[in-house]
């Protein structure tokens, strides 16, 4: 980044010397900033994309913890009916006690999967607005350097591409804030 505006400066120093060239450097000092801004989005969402990431495989934990508590509960309850016991009031109150626990598990496994799917909905948000932040940023980065080129070859049809790919970067990185 010293390197890049150490260059700005020196194209900034060039159209000084050439008053037709100054609003080419003013685009690219703009375009900078954009450049800037837009990236900084893109590293937000994907650090968003990474959080929830995480959030959903943490679910997806909790959720495997449960299931296999129920699972273990749902033998023991197996097992106590193959068993003869003496003591069959204790078994039943046994019995009914661990099938409410399974039920209890069960009902608490369709919230964590629930939970789980909606941090997964959210990765592919952030994700799909990082790629729109992501492409804006490259767009506005070739934008950047085609109006250099103005700077160096002294015709103005490059500053006019640099000005269309500038306004298609802005266009998509804008579409990273429509994504829902």
């Amino acid at each position: 980044m010293p390197d890049e505006l150490q260059e700005l400066q020196e194209h900034a120093e060039e159209g000084a010397h050439h008053a037709s060239l100054a609003p080419v450097t003013v685009t690219m000092a703009i375009l900078a900033v954009l450049v800037a801004s837009v990236s900084l989005l893109g590293h937000r969402a994907h650090t968003e994309e990474l959080l929830h990431q995480t959030e959903a495989t943490d679910q997806w934990a909790y959720y495997q913890a449960k299931d296999i508590r129920r699972h273990t509960y749902e033998l023991f309850l197996d097992e106590l009916s193959v068993f003869t016991l003496q003591n069959s009031g204790e078994i039943e109150k046994l019995k009914e006690k661990y099938t409410k626990e399974v039920e209890r598990y069960r009902d608490e496994q369709k919230d964590i999967e629930t939970d789980a799917k909606k941090s997964e909905n959210e990765v592919k948000l952030q994700g799909r607005r990082a790629d729109r932040f992501d492409l804006g940023e490259v767009m506005l980065e070739a934008a950047l350097v085609i109006c250099s080129i103005t700077l160096l070859t002294r015709k103005r049809f490059f500053w006019g591409m640099g000005l269309v790919l500038a306004l298609i970067g802005v266009a998509i990185a804008a579409a990273g804030f429509l994504v829902h």
